[in-house]
């Protein structure tokens, strides 16, 4: 069964609870309420058939860099989030992507899906979850 193309730029229309999920990667007061303010655009190139994906996070403070293939697990520099660094697996669950990060946070780790023109992302950490919801660009 063929998985869902991610490819594409997703402008983000909504967020939830974010203030508490950055508050759980012990990020400062300052810094959590300025990442609150931003509006992040994702540009994700995925390769179906060879599973390679890159996921660009895209603000006016800070951008974050994700190449990887889906069922390999590899070394994350989280330094550009929280300084840390953990081991990554991005998986197919059914057709959502799920990462699972594992390090010095407990239950770090986010979920990706499509929905119509929307990208979703769930985002959790020692039993916070946030969310995030993204718009395809044209």
């Amino acid at each position: 069964m063929s998985k869902p193309d991610y490819s594409g730029t997703y402008h983000m229309v909504e967020q939830h609870n974010m203030d508490a999920y950055l508050e759980g990667l012990d990020i400062g007061f300052a810094l959590r309420k300025i990442v609150c303010l931003l509006k992040p655009t994702k540009e994700i190139a995925h390769d179906p058939a060879s599973g390679a994906m890159k996921i660009r996070t895209i603000t006016t403070f800070k951008n974050f860099n994700m190449d990887f293939r889906i069922g390999e697990e590899f070394t994350e520099d989280l330094g550009p989030v929280d300084g840390r660094t953990c081991q990554t697996t991005v998986s197919w669950d059914g057709d959502s992507l799920v990462c699972v990060q594992q390090g010095e946070k407990e239950g770090r780790g986010w979920t990706h899906w499509l929905e119509g023109d929307k990208l979703h992302l769930e985002m959790r950490v020692q039993g916070v979850v946030a969310k995030q919801v993204f718009k395809k660009a044209n």
